[in-house]
Formats: C-alpha cells, sequence, structure tokens
C-alpha cells in the first residue's frame, strides 16, 4: 500500500531533532502526507526510471533537467539525459520480461502452492466463529442491536466539535492506512493484547478490526486540528474542562457523557482514495454530522452511507467566516422526518459566553435513495432490513 517500511535509526532521529521536511520519489499511486512513512512528509509521484534518477542523486533539490545527477567513474557529470532510456529500450525490457509463461507458471498451481495457507483449519457452518482474542478480526458492531424498523429522524442538540480542520482534508488524514505508533490509541489497544511493535502491522493490514481502526480514525501524524492549536496529529480538547487528550479518547469521554460530536472543515473534505474506514471509523466516534465548505463526492457518499449527515456551508463561506471557532454547543432543531434531499436548514452556535451563531447548511443528501439510507442509520442497516422485510 506504499510505505516504505521504517528509516534507519539514525536517520529518524535526525529528522525529528530537526524537524525537517523528508521527501520521498515514488512510483506508485499514494502520496499523501506521511504515507511512505510517518517521519516522510513530502511525497512525489514520478515513473520508475526518474524514481531511480532522484536516488542516484540522494536528493530532490535538484533541477536533474539542467544538473547533473552525479559524477560518473571518470569523474565527469552524468545528466539525466545520458542515462534516461529509449521507448525502443523499454519496450525490449518489456518483451523480455513479461511472457505469458511467466503468468501461465504463477497461476498454474493458485489453488495448492501454498500449503500454509490451505492447512488453516477451517470451521463448518454458514456462521463464521469470530475469535475474540484475534487482533486482526472482530466482529463488526455496525449491525448490533438492530431494531426491525428505524426510528424517526430527531434534532441534534448540544452537540461537541471534535476537530475543527483546514481545507484539502484527505481520507489519509482521516484514517491512515500506513504504520501503527506505539504511543497511539491504536498501539496501545495492542500492546494491552500482547502485540509486539515489531508485530503491529499497519492500519491497512488490521481494517478488519475496528478496536483498532476507530482508535487510528483522525490519528495520522501530520493533521492539525485547529481546536488544539499548536499540536500535530490526532489530539484534541474535550469541552467544557479544556483537557488535551487524542481524538479518540475524547470521543470515548463524550459518548460516556451522552454528547453528540460534529466535524467541522474546509475546502475538498474527504478527498483522494475512498477509503471506507474514513466514514466507518467516523460514525463509530459518535461522529452525527460534518459540516465542510465542500465534500469529495465519494466520501461525501460514504458518510451517508455510514449514518453520517454531510452538511455544507454556502458558497465562500467557511467555519472560521462565520466567526465559529470550534468551543461552540451546535444545535440542529430543523432536522426531523421532513428532510429532503437538498434540503436547506438552520444551525444555532452558541459560544461559551453566551453568544449565539445562527447559520444555514445545505444537506448534502443527494437523492432519494441516499435519503433511505440514513433514515435507516446507514447503508448497512437499510440493506439487512431489506432483506427481513422480504422474507
Amino acid at each position: 500500500i506504499g510505505n516504505s517500511g521504517p528509516l534507519p535509526e539514525r536517520v529518524a532521529r535526525a529528522v525529528e531533532a530537526g524537524q525537517l521536511v523528508a521527501a520521498a520519489v515514488l512510483s506508485g499511486n499514494r502520496n499523501f502526507e506521511g504515507r511512505i512513512n510517518p517521519l516522510v512528509k513530502a511525497n512525489y509521484l514520478a515513473s520508475p526510471p526518474l524514481v531511480v534518477a532522484y536516488a542516484l542523486a540522494g536528493t530532490v533539490d535538484r533541477d536533474l533537467t539542467n544538473e547533473p545527477i552525479a559524477a560518473g567513474s571518470d569523474g565527469r557529470p552524468v545528466y539525466l539525459k545520458d542515462i534516461w532510456p529509449s521507448r525502443e529500450e523499454i519496450e525490449a525490457a518489456v518483451r523480455r520480461a513479461v511472457t505469458p509463461q511467466l503468468f501461465q507458471e504463477r497461476y498454474a498451481d493458485v489453488f495448492s502452492a501454498n500449503a500454509r495457507w490451505n492447512e488453516i483449519p477451517v470451521p463448518p457452518g454458514d456462521l463464521y466463529p469470530w475469535t475474540p482474542k484475534s487482533t486482526y478480526t472482530q466482529e463488526p458492531p455496525f449491525l448490533l442491536d438492530l431494531t426491525p424498523e428505524p426510528g424517526p429522524i430527531e434534532p441534534i442538540r448540544r452537540a461537541r466539535v471534535l476537530l475543527a480542520l483546514g481545507d484539502s482534508v484527505t481520507t489519509d488524514h482521516i484514517s491512515p492506512a500506513g504504520a501503527i505508533a506505539a504511543d497511539s490509541p491504536a498501539g496501545q489497544y495492542l500492546l494491552a493484547q500482547g502485540v509486539q511493535p515489531s508485530e503491529f502491522n499497519t492500519y491497512g493490514a488490521r481494517r478488519g478490526n475496528d478496536q483498532v481502526m476507530t482508535r487510528g480514525t483522525f490519528a495520522n501524524i501530520r493533521i492539525r486540528n485547529q481546536l488544539a492549536r499548536g499540536t500535530e496529529g490526532g489530539v484534541t480538547r474535550h469541552l467544557p474542562d479544556g483537557r488535551l487528550m487524542s481524538v479518540y479518547d475524547a470521543a470515548m469521554r463524550y459518548q460516556q457523557e451522552g454528547v453528540p460530536l460534529v466535524v467541522l472543515a474546509g475546502a475538498e473534505y474527504g478527498t483522494g482514495s475512498s477509503r471506507d474506514w474514513a466514514a466507518k471509523g467516523t460514525r463509530l466516534l459518535g461522529i452525527r454530522a460534518v459540516i465542510a465548505s465542500s465534500f469529495e463526492r465519494i466520501h461525501r457518499s460514504n458518510l451517508v452511507g455510514m449514518g453520517v449527515l454531510p452538511l455544507e456551508l454556502p458558497e465562500n463561506t467557511t467555519w472560521r467566516s462565520l466567526g465559529l471557532t470550534g468551543e461552540e454547543l451546535l444545535d440542529f432543531p430543523e432536522l426531523d422526518d421532513n428532510l429532503c434531499p437538498g434540503k436547506t436548514m438552520g444551525v444555532e452556535a452558541t459560544a461559551p459566553d453566551g453568544k449565539r451563531i445562527g447559520f444555514t447548511v445545505t444537506v448534502r443528501i443527494d437523492t432519494p435513495v441516499e435519503l433511505e439510507w440514513y433514515r435507516h442509520g446507514g447503508i448497512l442497516p437499510a440493506v439487512l432490513r431489506s432483506l427481513l422485510a422480504s422474507g
């Protein structure tokens, strides 16, 4: 999934001590902040030959179209044009390396070649027997305590802001797929289960365990929560006491207190890959709505599919321009069974000093089908109830 593995310890210490902006050049399809490695802030996508060229140069701070990559064994400068392969050379290499025989040999015994996989005992029965001690797969909680019929759509009252974010927050910021830090909520959970840091693997590998993935939601070390200014990573303030803590710990405290949660965001919220856990983790943290200047289309749909309400501010409006700080209590009094796609409704914000700010949002439930998903609390309950009703 595009991870580099750990940096040499000496390099990692230098990056942290000097607060350096380390850069990577890769030929994969993921260049999210911190995705290649938590300590690598800048990631640039390039063709494989260009990746090799930058590796030879040892730095991205060089204009390879005009400056030499390095000196050759004869001491003379070597430029990119000197080593760049021609189209004929590339096609010849592909013809040599990619052959029908390669695929025929690889897939000839695909179902019997992996003896270890085939020796895994498979219990009988139609239902999967969940193993409570597994740190990779846990029974997902999305359908637990499901009622035969959905309840009414009701107003959200006295909601707290869990995060106040800027523009272009990606799904990798929301639900990272890379390394799990030992001091993160997910890392602490794994340590408590007896898993050593060398066996943590990645969030992407443990996406079958909601206990890990919920703790990893908004845990990207590069996310910046304006509610906890001066911090970087999955940190927020629990209100009204103002105590600084992890996003996960704050969300769990709010759940114990019966407080619904909201996220404030800027433009292009949810940009990047269509990561399902970015919406799933949001729901499991107890977030009921996301108020943003604009949404990436797939993540918007995924939020609705998990029963989270996407609310879009008017054009050229941000939560900052409204005078919000994230410390307000938010009320959505017009949220009821009369909800319809594209509805404009009012939101009331009450600041700690009692000042009230009223503003309007557009409900980004865009179709009647999405409205049905939301009414059921998400697409999974909607589908299951439909199956039950059909017998």
